[in-house]
């Protein structure tokens, strides 16, 4: 029998899963609260003759395709990728990237801001005893994971530099993810070595990656601290957003026993 463990987090509305301004808001209708709207396409009808008196249950959302655990596209990084050829948006995206066999990496021992290399990598492939293979999705478990709606989420857990993301790359990883805000490190640290260093080329870096290896990643996932490192699969299709630079997705890791 098959095993599914869910590696989504919940999109909800109120927390800090974003930084302000990119927040996800959501407006929730009852059943009580929709009995006009029902009666609307009805005329004639009244309360009584619903069941139990009741509309349908329904939901506003207000965010952006960001929001929760989705699947950035190449479009997401930069306007172009591998080298200059258009980038691909979400609804471009190869289907099979989003189901392959996973990886993950667990650098929770890393500190917030830290930037994961290449030697990073390998160290780590090397502790579990694994070798990458071409379209492996690879996950990287950080400090972020547990920290998800908590105030200091979207400044905790390490990020992949461009070094980091291009060993992968070259090795035939197409789709990344990470439990963390985003894939880099968390912007707050990144503005501290810019504004010491004066270097922009550590703005964004593992995403600007994909300039020259079209690649996808996932953000937000969660309870990756529950997956082995090897021997399962993960499932990430997006959502279908036309000409999108993201698209929400239901990750999850599947396990065949």
């Amino acid at each position: 029998m098959r095993r599914f463990v869910d590696i989504s987090v919940p999109l909800k509305g109120g927390i800090a899963s974003d930084p302000p301004g990119f927040r996800p808001e959501i407006d929730y209708l009852s059943h009580g609260d929709t009995v006009d709207q029902v009666l609307g396409f009805f005329p004639g009808a009244t309360r009584e003759d619903l069941p139990d008196g009741e509309g349908w249950a329904v939901e506003f959302v207000r965010m952006s395709t960001h929001s929760g655990t989705h699947l950035d596209a190449p479009y997401h990084y930069a306007s172009t990728m591998d080298g200059g050829r258009r980038a691909s948006t979400i609804d471009e995206v190869p289907l099979e990237w989003c189901l392959q066999p996973g990886v993950k990496l667990d650098f929770r021992r890393f500190p917030d801001g830290y930037v994961v290399t290449p030697d990073d990598i390998d160290a780590e492939l090397s502790r579990i005893g694994h070798t990458l293979s071409p379209l492996e999705i690879v996950v990287v478990n950080t400090s972020a994971g547990e920290r998800y709606g908590e105030d200091d989420y979207v400044a905790k857990g390490c990020g992949m530099g461009r070094d980091a993301t291009l060993h992968l790359l070259r090795q035939g990883v197409r789709l990344t993810g990470t439990d963390a805000w985003s894939w880099d490190a968390p912007f707050v640290y990144t503005a501290q070595r810019y504004a010491e260093e004066r270097d922009a080329s550590v703005i964004w870096e593992g995403h600007k990656a994909g300039r020259d290896i079209g690649y996808c990643h996932l953000e937000k996932l969660h309870n990756l601290e529950s997956l082995p490192p090897t021997g399962f699969q993960i499932s990430c299709f997006p959502v279908k957003v036309e000409a999108a630079s993201a698209g929400w997705t239901r990750a999850v890791a599947i396990f065949d026993s």
